[in-house]
């Protein structure tokens, strides 16, 4: 049985680090923007003049999810070299 490249082991890590920050930052939208948009215009805060579900779910979100995908890549992803490995035996 062949045995699996490691680097397959990493790349589906990080495929799966990048469907949660997917998931993380469509949660985050969804929430403020259906959370606090549901609400009669009437009753809308504004923050620089934006109404507050549209400033919190995509101006702060987008700044968040730039945070988080600088700090995953930083500390939790590896550099993968392409070059194919020969075996010296």
């Amino acid at each position: 049985m062949e045995e699996t490249d490691w680097r397959f082991k990493v790349a589906h890590r990080e495929a799966k680090i990048g469907v949660g920050l997917a998931l993380f930052n469509f949660v985050w939208w969804f929430g403020f923007a259906y959370g606090m948009g549901s609400r009669p215009v009437e009753e809308y805060s504004y923050v620089f003049g934006l109404p507050d579900w549209f400033f919190y779910s995509c101006v702060v979100g987008f700044l968040v999810i730039a945070v988080l995908v600088i700090v995953i890549v930083k500390f939790f992803f590896t550099d993968v070299p392409f070059e194919e490995e020969e075996d010296l035996q």
